[in-house]
């Protein structure tokens, strides 16, 4: 999940107060100033007494953001990759339901995860399923009933998109008995939602 902040932002001689968002490949200004800044448009960044300087060819955007400016300076300077950002280990199993990217399925194997492709191995710490439709959202249920102790199922789904919303996806997963603790950018393209089983309901 990304951070946000409400901060003053200086950007093209206006300063405002707003919400500022640190996601996984953009910083996100809401309020007055709607604002987007992808991190590979970033020329220089630094944190000075506060504030995180963002310069782009377009100028100096100025976050004030205290003791955090430091914090979003490093996670900007150093992002995780996918798979950190979502969790599995070296020598974890992963299990992958659905349609997902060869590329997806190499980053798990180089980050050392045993990957099992439309199965749940009893071994398994990790599930993920695609969801495109609102067709889709029984797996969610199929999914859950394979979970055990402190397992986690990603749900992965179409970003901003009015026929599967995120109220639908965490809506399935609540029926199925899970909770939903993370989301996180999976992708330009997806979103990833987590779930797990409530701790009281753990065997």
């Amino acid at each position: 999940m990304g951070q946000e902040a409400i901060c003053t932002v200086r950007h093209e001689g206006k300063s405002i107060s707003g919400k500022a968002l640190l996601e996984t490949n953009e910083l996100i200004v809401r309020g007055e100033l709607p604002l987007k800044i992808p991190f590979s448009a970033i020329t220089s960044l630094k944190a000075v007494d506060g504030e995180l300087h963002v310069r782009t060819k377009s100028g100096m955007t100025v976050f004030v953001l205290g003791a955090k400016a430091e914090k979003w300076r490093e996670r900007i300077a150093n992002p995780k990759s996918l798979i950190e950002k979502l969790g599995p280990k070296a020598e974890e199993t992963v299990s992958v339901v659905g349609n997902f990217s060869g590329a997806f399925l190499q980053e798990l194997k180089q980050a050392g995860a045993l990957v099992a492709k439309d199965k749940v191995p009893s071994a398994t710490k990790w599930i993920f399923v695609d969801v495109e439709a609102k067709s889709d959202l029984p797996k969610i249920k199929v999914a859950a009933k394979s979970m055990k102790d402190a397992m986690a199922l990603w749900i992965v789904y179409p970003k901003g998109q009015k026929h599967l919303t995120e109220s639908d996806v965490r809506g399935a997963g609540l029926k199925a008995g899970l909770t939903d603790v993370k989301v996180a950018s999976f992708s330009s393209t997806h979103t990833a939602l987590k779930f797990v089983i409530p701790k009281a309901k753990r065997k």
